[in-house]
């Protein structure tokens, strides 16, 4: 089986780690390899219909196969926030500092630090739309810890682990993380084709 398909994201992060994780008979394409320059719309009111509705954009304007992520970290004491706005939590400069001092600074007072980071990808293949999600639970720890990864991963510490997702190495994260569970669902639903 060889397939191309369109990953519908900008972040070179996300993109270097889904690429690791994907088979060889799968070309991975990035929305800049399909002259796609424009911001997707992520208008959605889940973490869900943001993947769903960014899928469906690159299919629809480009007429590519594709498949999109939308990932949130949801904090339980905080409701579930910043949740879909995780990108965004301290503004719309969507700088990882400013949300990783936001959500520190909203939790201060609070004894209940457990949290989850939420991927879903939605994938668009062959007229059919099928999503997969992958979950991983943990704490927000106190302190930022670490310069691996991106995002809120400093202060993200997985359950049963000691390290924080930007102190591990990338294959331990994928292993482990909310991103590679869903790539591994992915990846299970198309070795079935």
């Amino acid at each position: 089986m060889s397939l191309q398909l369109v990953f519908a994201t900008n972040n070179l992060n996300k993109l270097n780690e889904v690429q690791k994780l994907i088979p060889a008979t799968i070309q991975l394409l990035s929305l800049k390899d399909i002259g796609c320059e424009e911001d997707i719309p992520e208008t959605q009111p889940t973490i869900e219909g943001n993947a769903i509705q960014k899928a469906e954009y690159v299919k629809t304007n480009y007429g590519y196969d594709c498949f999109a992520d939308d990932t949130g970290l949801e904090v339980n004491a905080l409701n579930g926030e910043p949740g879909v706005y995780s990108a965004r939590y301290a503004g719309p400069q969507r700088n990882a500092d400013d949300n990783m001092n936001k959500l520190l600074h909203a939790l201060e007072d609070q004894h209940d630090r457990s949290a989850h980071f939420k991927t879903v990808i939605a994938l668009h293949l062959n007229g059919k739309l099928e999503t997969f999600t992958g979950i991983c639970e943990g704490d927000i720890i106190k302190e930022k810890r670490g310069d691996k990864g991106f995002g809120y991963d400093p202060i993200f510490q997985p359950k049963d682990y000691k390290q924080t997702f930007a102190e591990m190495d990338l294959d331990l994260k994928n292993r482990i993380g909310h991103r590679g569970k869903a790539v591994q669902l992915l990846i299970s639903f198309l070795n079935t084709l």
